[in-house]
């Protein structure tokens, strides 16, 4: 556990979302497939400290991080949003 009490799953939660999907939003079902967990875990052992502490909103569109999260993990956060993928289309 680090000083805010937070453990390797939650650790490795809020990394998976900042790293793989850019802070979010993102769903639980990614996220818990990104991770390799069952989405019963996420939502009832991870998230709810999460949610506490602040490091994680959920919104319509998904989960996402917040700045809070990106600084307890000495991440970079930027408010510009990523540019669109200009190969999608």
């Amino acid at each position: 556990m680090d000083a805010l009490g937070l453990d390797e799953l939650d650790r490795s939660f809020l990394s998976a979302l900042i790293k793989v999907y850019k802070g979010g939003p993102a769903g639980i079902e990614a996220i818990a497939a990104t991770m390799g967990q069952e989405r019963g875990t996420l939502e009832d052992v991870v998230e709810p400290y999460l949610l506490q502490t602040g490091f994680l909103i959920r919104t319509r569109q998904g989960r996402a991080a917040t700045k809070a999260a990106y600084q307890h993990l000495n991440l970079p956060y930027s408010t510009t949003p990523p540019e669109p993928d200009a190969t999608l289309f």
